[in-house]
């Protein structure tokens, strides 16, 4: 399974959207160089105050650009970034991964998938409605997030809008995705 970066963002302040850039660099273990959430522990501001000694697990938020044609389709305009993500992806179903999985950007990052993004009450601050887009329900019945992926970072690198993305799915057994 390979797809495309399809956009990189990053913001060194407290933002809901994050701008985007002609590139960003990740950092082992760190996050995005200069973004607000890099750090070795956890830097969502909520998180930080129940424990500030959490391991950051959220260094980088991937979101699948077919979210945006979806939402799209319910009459939401919805941005590259806007949602808070630091890579924009398409053609993977980032959401259909297991936890573990390696995800190669451009020619040296590489990212390790560790749950779901949970979404918050920002989303309808950015356009009201748009939570209901971004939560739904699968075939059962049961609850669905769609906000996209975090991950943290095992190799870090330049990557760029138009890499690559490659995936490497963990050995053993699947663990479905849970928020982290």
């Amino acid at each position: 399974m390979s797809g495309t970066v399809a956009a990189v963002s990053s913001n060194g302040t407290y933002s809901f959207a994050k701008p985007n850039r002609e590139s960003i660099t990740l950092i082992a273990g760190v996050g995005v160089e200069g973004d607000v959430h890099a750090g070795a522990t956890v830097k969502h501001r909520f998180r930080m105050r129940k424990d500030p000694s959490q391991p950051n697990l959220r260094q980088v938020h991937l979101i699948h650009a077919e979210l945006f044609d979806e939402v799209r389709e319910a009459g939401f305009e919805v941005a590259a970034g806007e949602l808070g993500e630091n890579v924009t992806t398409r053609g993977i179903d980032l959401l259909g991964l297991p936890t573990g999985t390696l995800l190669r950007l451009g020619g040296e990052a590489v990212v390790e998938v560790t749950g779901l993004r949970n979404p918050c009450a920002q989303i309808d601050g950015f356009q009201r409605g748009l939570m209901k887009q971004v939560v739904g329900r699968d075939a059962e019945g049961d609850v669905r997030l769609k906000a996209g992926i975090m991950s943290v970072v095992v190799s870090g690198g330049a990557v760029r809008a138009g890499d690559p993305v490659r995936v490497q799915l963990p050995d053993g057994p699947h663990r479905a995705l849970e928020i982290v």
